[in-house]
């Protein structure tokens, strides 16, 4: 027997009718380990608004939730406030079901949509700040331009003082539960850093400015509906707060030691590293990355102070794996880091050079030279590694006294 999809109520003529992902591991190159959700709303306003529609597959879902709470054909308006496909793959057979009187974009989102759909679409742009007229009660647009594509905006409801936030305060996280406060805190809060990690974090001068125009536009939010994950409805001030937190490059005395080895030669000098941080007060976050994934390297560097990276010399290059991370990391923007690099290798030993050069590329301050070690570690090589992370250690214990 088929299982009926309903909608779920969030607010006084509000309701969820998105859709749930169980399967999705990879989010363009980000492990989604615990899957995800497309999240949609429907207001049952005078003038009945959706806003967004979800991943092209899942269409069926969505409109099987719609029907749950109202004939499709009765919607009026449709809000995109996000083009990417994951909100707008369905759009097109949501609009020819629905033949809503009106869409409505960003100006940006305008252009986006035009160009994903080739001008399939009418759709109507809006202004910062405009105001739609729902009847008996208003959505007002407000743009948020980067965070995280040129298009995004967040819409937000007067009268039950709902935040529609597309990408931001979102995460990757399937559940059965739509509501913070029926999850986990501690998975959810992983979720969330990751997620403000791979997608957000080189995006930290437009996230403040549009902290700035949220916080500061006298609106109060009961609800924040993001376009991923739960919907926050107890703990929102804490994600303001973190987002503002991590917008700012909070580091602390953690360092985080990425590395892969050949003949477990790179591998005793990063044992000896993290001996020497911790052996100088730092927290050490060693990651192997024969089983530790790229998006989980960049949740540990969100909030960490110092960075060493590691790799054994194969074919005159850096090994496969730790150049992958490079790439993404440095694509991340990481700022106010501090690091190293450190490798074996058995004839030529280009992997440190071109790991400090990709260390330099990041804008990560080096505090030493990386540290080589040709073939298998002397004891006094493991000392030249413990006394690399001793000294990470103390530079961090200066900039961060007061910083676990």
């Amino acid at each position: 027997m088929t299982q009926k999809l309903t909608a779920v109520k969030v607010a006084d003529g509000v309701y969820w009718v998105g859709a749930i992902d169980w399967e999705i591991r990879n989010f363009h190159g980000y492990l989604t380990s615990r899957g995800t959700t497309y999240n949609a709303f429907l207001i049952m306003a005078e003038k009945v608004t959706l806003i967004d529609a979800v991943k092209g597959p899942f269409f069926e879902e969505l409109m099987a939730r719609i029907s749950s709470v109202i004939d499709p054909s009765k919607i009026d308006y449709i809000v995109s406030n996000h083009s990417e496909m994951d909100h707008s793959g369905c759009l097109p057979e949501v609009a020819a079901a629905v033949r809503p009187e009106k869409i409505f974009a960003s100006q940006q989102g305008l252009k986006a949509l035009g160009e994903h759909f080739h001008e399939g679409l009418d759709v109507v742009g809006v202004q910062d700040g405009q105001v739609l007229d729902l009847g008996n009660d208003k959505l007002s647009f407000f743009e948020t331009r980067m965070c995280h594509w040129p298009d995004s905006m967040v819409s937000y409801l007067h009268g039950p003082e709902v935040l529609f936030s597309q990408d931001a305060f979102g995460m990757h996280l399937a559940s059965a539960e739509r509501f913070d406060d029926e999850l986990d805190d501690r998975p959810m809060a992983r979720e969330l850093a990751k997620y403000y990690a791979n997608i957000l974090m080189p995006l930290a001068a437009p996230i403040k400015k549009a902290l700035a125009k949220l916080t500061g536009s006298g609106l109060a939010f009961k609800l924040i509906c993001p376009d991923h994950g739960p919907i926050w409805r107890s703990h929102f001030p804490r994600v303001l707060e973190l987002y503002q937190r991590w917008a700012g490059s909070f580091r602390t005395r953690k360092a985080v030691v990425v590395y892969d080895t050949m003949w477990q030669s790179t591998r005793k000098m990063a044992e000896a590293i993290r001996d020497g941080l911790s052996s100088g007060g730092a927290k050490a976050v060693v990651m192997p990355l024969d089983s530790s994934h790229r998006s989980d390297v960049a949740t540990e560097v969100l909030e960490a102070g110092a960075l060493l990276v590691g790799s054994p010399t194969i074919n005159n290059q850096m090994f496969p794996t730790v150049a992958d991370v490079m790439c993404y990391l440095q694509g991340l923007r990481p700022a106010g880091l501090i690091g190293a690099a450190f490798g074996s290798y058995g004839w030529s030993g280009e992997s440190t050079k071109l790991l400090s050069a990709a260390l330099d590329a990041m804008k990560v301050e080096q505090v030493a030279e990386p540290v080589r070690v040709k073939y298998i570690p002397t004891a006094e090589d493991m000392e030249a590694c413990r006394e690399l992370g001793a000294t990470v250690a103390r530079r961090l214990a200066q900039a961060y006294p007061d910083r676990a």
